[in-house]
């Protein structure tokens, strides 16, 4: 089972741009990997169609995307020219073609006796393959989401989270509930009174010991 901080599995596979090793593909970039049941499915066609339209906004934060569904790379082809035709975004990053299983397996979203092909298996037996798992330039796991089929995932949810975690990764400070760029955040617990007045000349207010904001830094 797979939990935040543990190194994302390598693999290699085919994907729509030609073979990969995710490890070797990731590079120092950050990383949003989010996974469907299967080609031609409506609401996963409507995810894909939207972070296409956001793929400008995860090359800003240096944050490559990928997509993987349980169907040949072959299929993914012509799924794309629908995206594009009903959502009105190209899709132009990569999506693994996972014919095997392989990659939803190593990454727990499919028991390990779950096969060997995707032949015969319908979206409610890939059901649990609605993932979004993102990684870090040191190829550690920073999140993961699981969203039912019924229910379309919020993408700009997740860019605000890639926010958050590239802050933390800076400047080691948190984000309290709903935080949005530019609002206060919060000084962890593990920084001292002392150790905040250096780093925070300009001050920071204490509602609680264990529980101080300061603006977010720049």
């Amino acid at each position: 089972m797979l939990r935040i901080n543990d190194i994302a599995p390598d693999f290699t596979a085919e994907t729509t741009q030609g073979p990969i090793r995710f490890h070797e593909w990731l590079g120092d970039s950050w990383c949003l990997l989010f996974s469907h049941p299967k080609d031609f499915t409506p609401v996963c066609t409507t995810e894909l169609g939207y972070m296409a339209g956001l793929r400008t906004e995860f090359e800003k934060r240096n944050c490559k995307i990928i997509g993987l569904s349980v169907d040949p790379v072959a299929d993914h082809g012509r799924w794309a020219a629908d995206i594009e035709k009903t959502q009105g975004n190209k899709v132009t990053y990569p999506m693994i073609g996972d014919s095997d299983l392989s990659v939803a397996k190593l990454y727990g979203m499919l028991p390990a006796d779950a096969g060997e092909t995707c032949a015969g298996r319908t979206a409610a037996t890939n059901a649990t393959v609605r993932t979004v798992f993102m990684i870090g330039p040191d190829k550690k796991i920073k999140l993961m989401l699981v969203y039912p089929m019924s229910s379309g995932r919020n993408f700009d949810e997740v860019l605000r989270v890639l926010d958050s975690l590239q802050l933390n990764a800076k400047h080691n400070v948190a984000t309290p509930v709903n935080w949005k760029p530019g609002d206060d955040v919060i000084i962890p617990t593990s920084v001292t009174d002392d150790q905040a007045k250096q780093k925070y000349p300009g001050g920071f207010k204490t509602l609680k010991p264990y529980l101080r904001t300061v603006a977010q830094p720049k």
